[in-house]
């Protein structure tokens, strides 16, 4: 939204959060006065930094600026100088400067030793123009060996331009350990994550994979009650924190942060009762309150037999049935209104789309009564019927009418061809409409390989491979890693103890990735850092021999080792192939003689900087 806005709806929002009890912004500054604008802008974004460091002076709101190194490799004496004088003319610009946070990676990336000397340098130019402003700092995407010196330099240096650390995204540490590790000079800010679903600091737990592949990272997500309690566990840590946000699809997750921010022990239902009443209608407050606490649900559980969602939907259509013209153009109102029927729209299609492809391998079950062909080339025409079905093509309307209308009311770009958004990733969901939500991706191109053979007794086999591909045989187990559903070998922790998944497996979801693969591919289990991702098998004949058949697929291509029992190397380091393929490995037998089986995934090395400890798509423990 915020390249769409303009200053006096800038000035409006800002109010909003005031009113709920905000006390600073932050702001993604211009970083040079000939930064160009887009279509949206109607001011180019070094003049709207100016006036919005204006605005907020106006309202005497401290304002914060997120300045990531990324424009100059400040390593090289020219690039250091070009960029340190850039930053300079930008402070002296600006009206009100309170604080300066500088993240170490995401983005950035820049090795703390070269960093804290620039920052040191940095801070003595800020204050020419704005003495009392203080220098934050964060750990972010910072390696074990950077975050130790890190550490080392503020407990032996104890640089005095420095006021404080910040925890974000994409910090190795835990919260506790990083107070632990910081001396006591400094404070220390939470920066959390509250704008994102996936792929982030606080991802929905066990999100079911069809909201994931159409709702995406950047949807509308109300998450009032699991936000309240992310606030409410790390707070002893921090001396406050400014929430990361990048629009307002997280307005109700900034809301519910500033009334815990003030007050802990605040009633989050009765904190929604207030939003409702005051920036939609007084007599919709508790309506609306019960109705984003229900889209919270919605995320909650498998979707193909929740029965949240339609109940979720009902409530909104029975609010917006009552709704005057001022609360139908309210762009909260809309928010709400878009993702109870979008939920509902996903649900609906994820039910025919899986009823589909069920038909379909009914289809190729027939192969031996009606020869391969004949049985493939059915199974193409039931998965080649449309993808939506009669009671969905009103729910569609009413999601594409009320894109529109968000876009309208607040600038919300939900679409990148409609609404100029600046990627599908930007919370672009009216292009994933037509997700698919079953395998008939992988099923068509499977289907072409089978009609190319010349062999019916091949064909056969194929087809018997894809009937049989969640089989592992007698005695076996399969997991479809990623999937809420099929996944009961995974060793996980307590969401509530970890929400951030530091020290805890999570399911993880790749974007774009796999275009004719599973979706079996394109859902993991992830772990973060040097945790290990564990899992756990019991009741095994130890008579048997086994073999593990596995598939390692995701975003980050980690180089991993697996261990059994935690001393039985069954495979030594292994990256990632894209496309992913299944790799079939024999599993120790001393490991398994006593019944029971545990899995060590534990990371060696990474293709990408910010690599997890271990990423794997589904996998299946054979006995023979």
């Amino acid at each position: 939204t915020y390249d769409a806005w303009d200053v006096g709806q800038f000035e409006q929002y800002v109010r909003d959060l005031i009113v709920f009890g905000a006390n600073s912004v932050e702001l993604i500054p211009a970083l040079k006065p000939d930064e160009p604008k887009n279509a949206l802008m109607p001011l180019t974004p070094w003049e709207m930094t100016i006036r919005l460091s204006e605005l907020l002076d106006a309202y005497d709101l401290n304002v914060w600026l997120w300045l990531p190194l990324t424009d100059g490799d400040v390593s090289k004496p020219e690039e250091r100088h070009r960029v340190l004088a850039a930053r300079a003319a930008l402070f002296r610009s600006l009206k009100r400067i309170d604080a300066v946070f500088v993240p170490g990676g995401d983005p950035g990336d820049t090795p703390p030793p070269v960093l804290m000397p620039f920052l040191e340098e940095m801070t003595a130019l800020l204050h020419q123009s704005h003495p009392r402003a203080e220098m934050w700092v964060s750990h972010q995407g910072f390696e074990i060996a950077e975050r130790d010196w890190f550490y080392r330099y503020l407990k032996t240096e104890q640089p005095p331009w420095l006021t404080g650390v910040v925890y974000g995204p994409w910090t190795r540490d835990t919260l506790a350990r990083t107070r632990a590790e910081v001396p006591a000079r400094y404070r220390l800010r939470h920066y959390p994550d509250i704008t994102h679903c996936v792929r982030c600091q606080f991802p929905v737990p066990q999100w079911d994979y069809a909201f994931a592949a159409t709702l995406g990272r950047e949807p509308i997500n109300p998450r009032p009650r699991q936000q309240a309690h992310i606030h409410n566990l790390y707070a002893p840590y921090t001396d406050g924190f400014l929430t990361y946000s990048d629009g307002v699809n997280d307005d109700v997750n900034k809301m519910i942060w500033s009334v815990k921010g003030w007050d802990p022990d605040a009633d989050v239902r009765q904190a929604l009762i207030e939003y409702g009443r005051y920036f939609i209608a007084d007599a919709f407050g508790e309506r609306v309150a019960d109705g984003l606490l229900a889209l919270e649900e919605n995320w909650q559980g498998p979707l193909a037999t929740s029965e949240k969602v339609e109940k979720t939907l009902v409530q909104w259509q029975a609010m917006e049935r009552r709704a005057t013209d001022a609360v139908r153009s309210n762009w909260r109102f809309q928010q709400g209104l878009f993702r109870a029927y979008y939920d509902a729209y996903v649900r609906r299609r994820l039910l025919h789309e899986t009823q589909l492809e069920t038909a379909a391998y009914q289809r190729l079950r027939q192969a031996e009564r009606v020869g391969a062909d004949a049985a493939v080339k059915a199974a193409q025409a039931v998965l080649a019927r449309p993808g939506s079905i009669a009671p969905c093509g009103r729910l569609r309307q009413r999601i594409e009418e009320l894109g529109a209308a968000l876009y309208k009311s607040v600038g919300m770009q939900l679409s990148v061809p409609l609404y100029k958004a600046s990627g599908k990733e930007r919370g672009a969901v009216l292009d994933f409409l037509d997700e698919p939500l079953n395998n008939r991706e992988w099923l068509t191109a499977r289907f072409w390989d089978i009609l190319a053979m010349s062999d019916e007794p091949a064909q056969r086999a194929a087809i018997a491979e894809i009937l049989h591909w969640e089989d592992p045989g007698a005695g076996g187990f399969y997991d479809d890693l990623g999937n809420m559903m099929k996944e009961p070998h995974l060793v996980r922790g307590r969401w509530e103890d970890d929400p951030g998944f530091i020290e805890s497996a999570q399911d993880e979801f790749s974007f774009g990735r796999y275009p004719s693969g599973r979706l079996s591919w394109r859902t993991q289990a992830q772990t973060l850092y040097e945790t290990p991702l564990r899992m756990r098998y019991t009741g095994l004949d130890p008579q048997a021999n086994y073999v593990l058949r596995v598939v390692y697929a995701g975003r980050f291509n980690p180089i991993m080792r697996l261990v059994a029992d935690g001393r039985y190397e069954v495979h030594g380091p292994i990256a990632a192939e894209d496309p992913p393929k299944v790799r079939a490995f024999p599993i120790p037998k001393q490991a398994t003689q006593d019944g029971t089986l545990e899995l060590f995934w534990h990371r060696v090395g990474r293709v990408a900087r910010l690599s997890g400890g271990g990423s794997v798509a589904g996998e299946a423990i054979g006995a023979f």
